[in-house]
This record gives structure tokens, sequence and C-alpha cells, in this order.
């Protein structure tokens, strides 16, 4: 927790937790919470949610600043609620462009006022069929109403990059959020290389596409993901030990890995028992990779999902997936 204690102790407040910020943490709050003016290290929309929501009580002005554009749902929520927001890209000494990070100001202690939302389908959620879709031979399907914020959208634009066949249908904006319907054909996919300046606006999809890029024909190079070591397991090392004993080739570095494809003449050869670490996502990835594997992949506990993603199973299975328990072990 240590990435949103740091910021958050500027306020005032005071915390007590275990060694390097782990959980439980003691918060001692303030009566007069101090406003904030941080550079995030690291691009995150948890973090930078954290920080805007302890700046609504904070007299005055925060300000906080992102390396790289990340999700924004919190801004565009908080603007609905009737808070105050200035966002503006960073521009160095002079005015020129410093690149595609952004500045934010929130006004501290806003009026704000109840408002109806509408909630749209979840993208990171909506990823899981849409490669399972793409990768499995004869497939189409139809997933309505996903939130296409510009923020969001980095996997569905590298898959398409990489021949997928998505189509985008019934484009309109709810509650300020951009949302349509997406279709998704099965198609050949080919690697590529992801440009690191989209990893904030798919960080999460990363798992998924690494099983994308395991049915692609050659390598796809994926960089700028230092912030996968630090989700709810390190996804970085987690994925390349996964596709590995599914008989993938991994190379794997400090915030990059590249998946080496077998292309549409082969297969993954499947067959693992997949240690999900507590991660949802992982737990999904490796199921949606068990489909179109050679043989099926385990996962050692799929309890997690419902952290994002309650009912996964009955969906997925509802569209042709054979998702079941597997049998108990016998003891030797």
């Amino acid at each position: 927790m240590g990435r949103v204690i740091e910021p958050l102790a500027a306020t005032g407040a005071r915390f007590i937790a275990r060694e390097n910020g782990r959980l439980p943490v003691t918060v001692i709050g303030t009566g007069e919470a101090l406003p904030l003016d941080y550079r995030l290290p690291v691009a995150s929309a948890q973090v930078k949610s954290a920080l805007l929501l302890a700046g609504l009580n904070a007299r005055g002005d925060s300000v906080i600043v992102e390396p790289e554009p990340t999700r924004d749902h919190s801004e565009r929520m908080l603007s609905h609620f009737g808070a105050t927001l200035e966002i503006e890209p960073l521009t160095r000494d002079g005015g020129a462009p410093a690149g595609s990070g952004r500045r934010i100001v929130l006004k501290g202690q806003p009026e704000l006022a109840a408002a109806d939302v509408s909630v749209p389908a979840d993208p990171s959620s909506a990823a899981f069929p849409m490669v399972a879709a793409t990768i499995l031979p004869g497939s189409e399907i139809l997933i309505p109403g996903v939130c296409l914020n510009p923020n969001r959208c980095g996997l569905i634009e590298t898959l398409r990059e990489m021949g997928a066949d998505i189509v985008i249908e019934g484009e309109r904006v709810v509650c300020g959020e951009s949302v349509a319907d997406l279709r998704v054909r099965a198609a050949a996919l080919a690697g590529i290389e992801v440009p690191p300046e989209r990893a904030p606006s798919m960080i999460d999809e990363y798992p998924i596409l690494a099983v994308a890029a395991a049915f692609a024909e050659g390598r796809t190079v994926m960089r700028g993901l230092g912030e996968l070591r630090v989700k709810e397991s390190d996804r970085l090392a987690r994925v390349a030990e996964g596709l590995t004993a599914c008989g993938v080739s991994v190379e794997e570095g400090p915030d990059w890995l590249i998946v080496s494809g077998l292309g549409p003449k082969s297969r993954p050869r499947g067959g693992a028992v997949i240690a999900s670490a507590l991660d949802h996502r992982l737990a999904m990835s490796f199921l949606v990779m068990g489909l179109g594997a050679e043989r099926p992949v385990t996962i050692d506990d799929a309890t997690p999902i419902d952290t994002s993603f309650p009912g996964f199973a009955a969906l997925m299975g509802g569209i042709g997936a054979d998702l079941r328990a597997a049998p108990a072990s016998r003891p030797d």
C-alpha cells in the first residue's frame, strides 16, 4: 500500500502498516486535510483515484500529475456529481508539449449533488470473451454496451492491429462515457510490437493479451509493464510461468514480455495446472487459454474470479465454453 500511503501522508493523515506498507494498516485521520501536489512516479488509475477522493476533503486545490494518461472514470464521475476539475496536457517551459502526461487540478470541498448513473459493461471483463471468440475458429459473438472510454481501448486497438475481427456498432454516449456494442469473429492473429505508451490504457488486459499472443503467428513484444509487478500478484512473472507451462516460448524482463506465438497451424500444448495466486485476471486468462489449447488448462483456485466478474463461468458456458470443476485429486 506504499504507493497510496506515501502521498496521502502529505495530507496530514498518519498510517501504521506492516513492513513495506503491507496490510493490515491503521489510518489516523486529520481534522484539516492539506491539499496535495503530487506527481505519480508510475501511471496508475487506482492511485490517482485515491488521491482525487482525498482531495475532495482538502481546503484548496489538489494537483496530481500523471506521466501517462490513465483511465479517467473517476474524473468523469466526479464532474457528473458536481466537482470542478481542470485537466490539461503536460507542457515544458515555453509551452511545448512534454509528452502524453496530464496535470489534474481538483477544487477542494465542493458541493456535490446526487445524480443517476448508468454503468456500461467493463472493457476489462469484456476482454475475456473477446479473446476467446478471436482464437476459437468459427466463433462469432456480440458484446453489448461496452465502455469505450479512450483511455480503456488499448486492447481493442492492439487486437485489431494483430488482425482481430472486432466491429464497433451503435456508438453512443452514456453519462459522459462512450459506449458501443462489439461484434467479434474468429480471426488469424499475427504478432506485433505493442507501443509501451499504450500500457496505461490496457494495463489489466496484458495477461489476456499474452494468451492471444500465444495463438498468433510470430512474436508479440510488450513493453512498459512495470506496474504488473505490483498488482494482485506479480502478473508479469505469473503470466510468463503459466505460458511456459502450457508449452509457449516466453522471454521476460523487468518491465517487458515477449511471447512467441504458434500461429494458426498449431496450438499451445496446454495441460498445465496454473497457480492463480488469488489473482482473478490470471485465473480467467488461463481458462480462456484452455479453451483453445490442445489439452485443458486447470486453475488451482477459481474463487477470486468473483472479485471482478461474478457469473464468469455461466456467461462463458452460455456462449459455448466448456468450463467445469476439476476432479478431486486422490491422495498418494
